[in-house]
């Protein structure tokens, strides 16, 4: 789920919707079931209850995701224009081609967690682990070079900071920056197919070879536009590589502040490959207490009702997918951590036709990570002399971890 995105202004036939605007934060940190539904200063309408979440997700004929000013590959399409770009998608992030990655990123878990302990003991775990693993699974899997690694971790700190300051021209920048990054790699592998050298076998090639389906095109298909390609991969990544992090940063923090859950989970983590689905719906449940994927943005296409509000057509709304997660009508105490209760219910990676395609490669990466890390320590501690920071609203999770690791 992306960080920031664009806004819509109601539609000039828009009537009078009863309510007194809401802060944007306190809309956000507020109980679902006192109010699953409110109106935020612009105009915007932020869904947050459970039910009415699952309804606008799942209702893309009445609820549009094209609620961006921008190409959004397939995240800003919706009926058949997004079954045909979300075939590319989940193509690519299929289980038969993602489960085998598995081996590689417990290596680079593994190798970050043996660089930090070797340097100190005493670290910001998002910083210097979390972030480090998210950007090299991620240029491993799309076979980009490691060079680029120093680039794309400047590029996540630009990219919150751009994200907390509000200004949309920090954040445009922010975009440009990625997407000049994905069109040089894109120019470099098709330089070297004019050349005639063998290309790596990556998704980052099979892109450019990929077909997408178009009753408009000869043959009913035709390969992606290179707009379309910087889109796509800016959607694989650009999202990704923050979220990624920022999950590692939340578990880390959540079995940090709980000694005993975190004695259970080493102890499932020396024996991952018997565990895996007790790991994952730990996993789960720690994002779902504390989701860092706050919210995505939707508008209305025709008249609608919506938890007794009647919203007229082009009302802009935001899905709180924190605040869902979080329903005191769907988990009794949001602050419980009961993971086989409550995993059915969770819906951190999405709902509907948009739900997350990337959701497995993801999980791995986390638990992965959280393993790791469990592995090579026999206990992990907040930092007393140094407070964890939550990143600034409309981000969620922390900007900075800081713990102290025992070898």
């Amino acid at each position: 789920m992306t960080q920031s995105e664009d806004t819509h202004p109601l539609s000039e036939d828009a009537h009078p919707l009863t309510g007194p605007a809401t802060p944007p934060d306190a809309a956000f940190e507020s109980t679902p079931g006192e109010c699953p539904v409110v109106r935020l200063p612009d105009g915007t309408w932020a869904v947050r209850g459970h039910a009415d979440v699952r309804h606008v997700a799942q209702t893309p004929e009445i609820f549009s995701s094209a609620a961006r000013s921008h190409l959004h590959v397939p995240n800003g399409m919706d009926g058949a224009e997004h079954r045909r770009f979300r075939a590319v998608i989940d193509e690519h992030l299929d289980d038969s081609r993602i489960l085998p990655l598995a081996p590689m990123i417990t290596q680079v878990a593994e190798h970050a967690v043996a660089e930090l302990v070797a340097r100190t003991r005493a670290a910001d775990i998002l910083h210097e682990f979390g972030r480090l693993v998210a950007v090299r699974v991620q240029s491993r899997w799309l076979g980009w070079s490691a060079d680029l690694e120093d680039e794309l971790l400047g590029w996540i700190d630009d990219n919150f900071a751009a994200t907390r300051s509000g200004d949309p021209s920090r954040n445009a920048a922010v975009a440009e920056h990625f997407d000049r990054i994905v069109h040089g790699i894109l120019s470099e592998r098709r330089a070297q197919r004019a050349a005639g050298q063998a290309l790596p076998d990556d998704p980052t090639t099979a892109l450019l070879d990929q077909h997408v389906e178009d009753p408009e095109a000869p043959g009913g298909s035709r390969l992606l536009t290179h707009p379309e390609l910087v889109s796509t991969l800016r959607n694989w990544t650009a999202g990704d590589l923050g979220s990624i992090a920022s999950s590692i940063g939340v578990v880390v923090h959540h079995v940090a502040a709980d000694p005993q859950l975190q004695e259970q989970l080493r102890i499932l983590s020396h024996r991952e490959a018997d565990h895996l689905e007790e790991l994952d719906a730990a996993v789960d449940e720690m994002l779902r207490i504390d989701n860092p994927f706050p919210f995505n943005k939707r508008v209305t296409v025709r008249r609608t009702q919506l938890a007794g509000y009647s919203l007229p057509t082009q009302t802009p709304l935001v899905i709180n997918w924190t605040a869902a997660n979080r329903d005191e009508r769907v988990f009794g105490d949001p602050d419980a951590y009961r993971p086989a209760q409550n995993r059915a219910a969770n819906i951190v990676y999405g709902a509907g036709p948009h739900i997350c395609p990337g959701r497995v490669l993801s999980t791995l990466q986390i638990r992965g990570a959280l393993a790791a890390l469990l592995r090579a320590t026999t206990s992990i501690t907040l930092d007393p002399d140094r407070t964890p920071v939550r990143e600034a609203f409309p981000s969620r999770g922390f900007e900075t971890v800081p713990v102290l690791l025992q070898a």
